[in-house]
């Protein structure tokens, strides 16, 4: 990226957030410091009213607007990719949205624009998965979630709790939500047990939004993840298999903690991270007649006593 480029991306992305650090434009443009300071000066000397104040940051004085910004074709085009996204991975509210945003967006560009995405759009899917049933679920509550997380306010949900196969109403601390699995998932302190809890959004049956706020400061969302992520113990487990049983898997090895993989006499031999040696051997079991387990000697002898258990049925 040039210096011209990269000074009109810094004015945008100020333009897009209250506050900027310098250490924020850094990182993203892969820049030094220095030369933060010196793009910083060069928008100043060019006019535009910038506020900054050390350990805070730069932000651009209130009511200081520059008109809109015409989209890059490619810009444009990596709207259009997400809108099939939206469509397809959020909730109702969502999607509803995101349309009237779209709507926005495309009311701005160029006619070549705007035929380059209409020939575009009927070229670009997302195909959800066949085997996986259809969320049902009428709730809506990523948009009512997000709310909350802005404005701190609790939400109450009723929820039904897979393991324990129970419906219980809740009242929720929301801090985040992340899409692993084919499943929206909410991180939320909930008051009900008194701890952090995960919540999948499809088993959210109902969502109320209050005016109670909270004010209870939680971690970020990237910080509890990477803290749960610490905790489970994770246990190596080692698998040849023969050649023409991989094509079965799909994407089942990545489910259960595939890391890699490398041929060893005639067969694959697959090395997996797994936080539940139970899970596993269960997996193992539809695949155990053209399989050796290497390692550990524990998932041997739990594949065995599932096989006698199902032998005497």
């Amino acid at each position: 990226m040039n210096r011209i480029d990269r000074v009109t991306a810094i004015l945008i992305h100020l333009q897009s957030r209250r506050v900027v650090k310098a250490s924020d434009l850094a990182e993203r443009f892969q820049i030094s410091l220095r030369t933060v300071y010196r793009d910083i000066r060069t928008l100043e000397e060019a006019g535009i009213p910038l506020v900054g104040e050390a350990g805070v940051g730069y932000s651009i004085m209130e009511g200081y607007r520059l008109p809109p910004i015409m989209l890059t074709q490619e810009e444009a085009t990596a709207f259009l990719t997400a809108e099939k996204l939206v469509e397809k991975l959020t909730d109702a509210s969502t999607r509803e949205s995101y349309q009237s945003a779209m709507y926005k967006i495309k009311s701005v560009l160029r006619a070549g624009e705007k035929d380059h995405l209409e020939i575009l759009e009927k070229h670009i899917e997302v195909v959800p998965n066949r085997y996986l049933p259809k969320d049902t679920n009428t709730a809506n509550p990523l948009q009512t979630i997000l709310k909350s997380i802005a404005t701190k306010n609790v939400v109450h949900i009723h929820y039904f709790a897979n393991h324990s196969q129970e419906k219980t109403n809740r009242a929720i601390e929301p801090v985040g939500v992340f899409y692993q699995s084919n499943h929206w998932h909410l991180i939320a302190y909930c008051r009900l047990r008194k701890d952090y809890r995960n919540f999948r959004t499809d088993r959210i049956s109902k969502i109320e939004f209050t005016n109670e706020s909270f004010i209870k400061e939680h971690p970020t969302l990237k910080t509890y993840l990477k803290e749960i992520s610490k905790e489970k113990e994770l246990h190596t487990v080692v698998i040849r298999f023969d050649k023409n049983i991989l094509k079965f898997f799909g994407e089942q090895k990545y489910y259960n903690g595939y890391v890699s993989e490398k041929e060893v006499n005639g067969k694959v031999e697959m090395t997996f991270l797994t936080a539940s040696l139970e899970g596993f051997a269960r997996w193992f079991i539809m695949y155990g007649d053209m399989a050796d387990i290497v390692q550990p000697v524990s998932l041997t002898k739990r594949v065995k006593e599932i096989a006698r258990s199902i032998a005497k049925k």
